[in-house]
């Protein structure tokens, strides 16, 4: 497991029975996990004095219990700075246990030795971008969402990354592909966070399960010939690691050489010494970092 422990502004202070205690910044939250399926003692006292809590509904979806939660503040992680607030279907705008993949991206670029461009598909509101930015990269950013856009160029406004070489894109990451290879652009690294489940903007059916692997075979297309390193995130229970490394050595091993290896993401819990898991990432590289 790949876990994200270097953080001071996030924790995960405790998790029982489907819900999870974290404090970001200063303000102290509680939100569903349907991977918590174990019990504690809820010693913590933030389980009765929180800030916020996001309650599922019965119906589907949920809403926010907002208590001391304003609509927005800042969180920082080294040498960024990230605006959260609470959003629809429990989401906070950052997603904390990624930071382990800035980290590892921030370090292929550093070590490099020539200057990378970077793209970053399902981008969401960047945290990827600026982490690779800050490091000196070339950055194309990639989401459908305006406003997720928009947040993600006021996060490279906060980490002061408002000059650099980033590219902001509002546009379906098939079709900007698609582009991209007639327009003979190509990436040194990629870093892709697709969803599970969605529709493309001609009403296209998006499932993971069947779309991950011929995705990712266009995005290939999309490389240079001396790639540095590609990132696949999957929060879909049903992809285990080892089918993305299946993936990433089928696709980019069998063309490029270097090595894919896939592992969960996970996130330390205060009060228990447990690691909360967060999904899956494989990390395939050209060269072994070292």
């Amino acid at each position: 497991m790949w876990i994200a422990d270097k953080w001071t502004d996030i924790e995960v202070l405790d998790c029982a029975d489907g819900e999870k205690l974290e404090r970001w910044g200063d303000k102290v939250l509680v939100r569903p996990d349907p991977q918590v399926i174990w019990q504690t003692e809820r010693r913590n006292p933030g389980w009765r004095a929180y800030d916020g809590r996001y309650e599922r509904s019965r119906a589907g979806g949920g809403r926010w219990e907002r208590g001391n939660l304003p609509e927005r503040w800042q969180v920082r992680y080294d040498d960024l700075t990230f605006h959260v607030g609470p959003m629809n279907f429990k989401h906070m705008g950052l997603f904390p246990e990624q930071a382990a993949n800035w980290d590892f991206a921030r370090e292929k670029i550093r070590s490099a030795g020539r200057p990378l461009h970077i793209l970053n598909l399902f981008a969401y509101t960047g945290g990827a971008t600026v982490a690779a930015a800050a490091a000196g990269a070339s950055v194309c950013h990639v989401d459908a969402a305006k406003g997720m856009v928009a947040w993600a160029k006021e996060n490279a406004r906060s980490s002061g990354l408002e000059d650099a070489p980033i590219r902001w894109i509002v546009d379906d990451c098939i079709k900007f592909v698609q582009r991209e290879i007639r327009r003979g652009r190509r990436y040194d690294g990629i870093i892709m966070d697709p969803p599970s489940y969605g529709r493309g903007p001609d009403g296209e059916v998006w499932k993971l399960e069947e779309s991950l692997y011929p995705f990712v075979e266009l995005v290939s297309r999309a490389l240079s010939e001396n790639p540095c390193f590609v990132i696949i995130n999957s929060y879909t229970t049903g992809l285990s690691p080892s089918v993305l490394t299946y993936i990433g050595e089928r696709i980019f091993t069998r063309r490029f050489g270097g090595r894919s290896e896939s592992r969960e993401l996970g996130l330390p819990v205060t009060d228990s010494g447990l690691i909360l898991p967060c999904g899956a990432t494989c990390r395939w590289e050209r060269e072994a970092a070292g």
